[in-house]
């Protein structure tokens, strides 16, 4: 690979990838260059000690996330749960108003033999002396039983179905209700973890902060520098799909909002909030977390992928970004930051999978674990 993919400022580079990225394949996301050192006078923590606390607050923020996904796949499962418990309402109201009108119906009919002096019709066919009137009095029986019958197999049937749809929605309400709970138990462990998170950082001087930040950008430059230097950018080249680039578009529209836990847009997201809704922007329904994301959609060699393809990040598989070409991703990286442009071999990479139904001229893989 040539050193002009990595000569560029991470800023530059930042511009040209969000700009140019549906366009034709440009200037690789390289490594930016070093990070200047602090002027003389300045006073900070000793190095090692700020790299611990870069270190703790990663560990916090992953935390964070993996309570997010948490967070998310119960709040989805709310929302269907209550949607399934509407439904089973709704038959339960028209089971109701069926029952009555069967009911309604087989109190007519007693009445209507009461009014015939109490003797069923078989009685006053018997005592017929016309021929004819019997004739016709046996088929209007036999018609009466039929439809006796039929309104007595309903009528039950009606309970039966009652009965049912109680208890499902009985279960469904259960599940709702542990799914609420488990909702709260992901908020309180997301709040708890950017608290710490929070007040370790607040804790920091200025300046440390300002190193802090330096150390994290450190730290993400030198996992992309490995990931370049091992060539794999030499073999990726796929082009995006129409879908696909529909897709980046929406997400790189999103650069310099804010990251939001649990948001789906328009004015933040989560990581998994801004790949979901780029791919629906798409006309393609996705799985909302990034593990649900990482065990549904179809897996990708990562050398195969291509502009709209989603990277999944981490062992857990609790972050996710969508490649937009040329070694980058468009991410929604943790609390406190915005949806940006990073290296896609910034964080450990777990694997690649594909939304789009479309292999285009690719030809993907089973497994996209590198």
């Amino acid at each position: 690979m040539g050193t002009g993919k990595r000569g560029l400022m991470a800023t530059a580079v930042a511009v040209v990838c969000a700009v140019t990225v549906l366009a034709a394949p440009g200037t690789a996301f390289a490594n930016p260059t070093p990070s200047p050192t602090p002027s003389a006078g300045q006073t900070l923590a000793p190095a090692k000690d700020l790299e611990a606390v870069r270190k703790k607050l990663d560990k916090l923020y992953r935390a964070a996330a993996r309570a997010t996904d948490e967070y998310n796949a119960a709040d989805e499962k709310a929302d269907k749960q209550s949607t399934q418990v509407v439904e089973l309402a709704k038959k339960i109201v028209k089971g109701q108003e069926k029952l009555r009108k069967l009911k309604d119906r087989a109190g007519a009919a007693a009445a209507a033999q009461y009014r015939g002096g109490g003797l069923p019709p078989e009685a006053h066919l018997v005592l017929s002396d016309d021929p004819q009137d019997f004739l016709d009095g046996a088929g209007r029986v036999r018609e009466g039983h039929h439809a006796t019958k039929g309104m007595l197999g309903e009528l039950t049937r009606t309970q039966e179905d009652l009965e049912q749809y109680a208890k499902d929605a009985s279960a469904q309400l259960k599940k709702l209700q542990a799914g609420r709970k488990a909702k709260a138990a992901a908020q309180k462990k997301i709040e708890k973890q950017i608290t710490q998170a929070e007040k370790l950082e607040s804790a920091l001087q200025k300046e440390e902060q300002d190193r802090l930040a330096e150390l994290e950008k450190e730290a993400a430059n030198k996992a992309q520098t490995a990931w370049l230097d091992s060539g794999i950018l030499d073999e990726i080249d796929g082009k995006a799909t129409e879908q696909g680039k529909k897709a980046v578009k929406y997400a790189t529209a999103q650069i310099g909002k804010p990251y939001q836990w649990g948001a789906e847009g328009p004015k933040a997201y989560d990581c998994s909030g801004l790949t979901s809704q780029a791919w629906i922007s798409a006309g393609r329904g996705i799985p909302r977390t990034s593990q649900e994301q990482w065990k549904q959609l179809r897996h990708i060699e990562v050398q195969d992928m291509r502009p709209g393809d989603l990277i999944i990040y981490f062992g857990d598989a609790s972050h996710v970004a969508m490649y937009v070409g040329d070694g980058a991703i468009v991410h929604a990286p943790r609390p406190g930051r915005t949806v940006t442009i990073a290296g896609a071999g910034s964080m450990p990479i777990l694997g690649v999978v594909r939304p789009d139904a479309d292999t285009g001229a690719d030809t993907g893989a089973d497994s996209g674990t590198n």
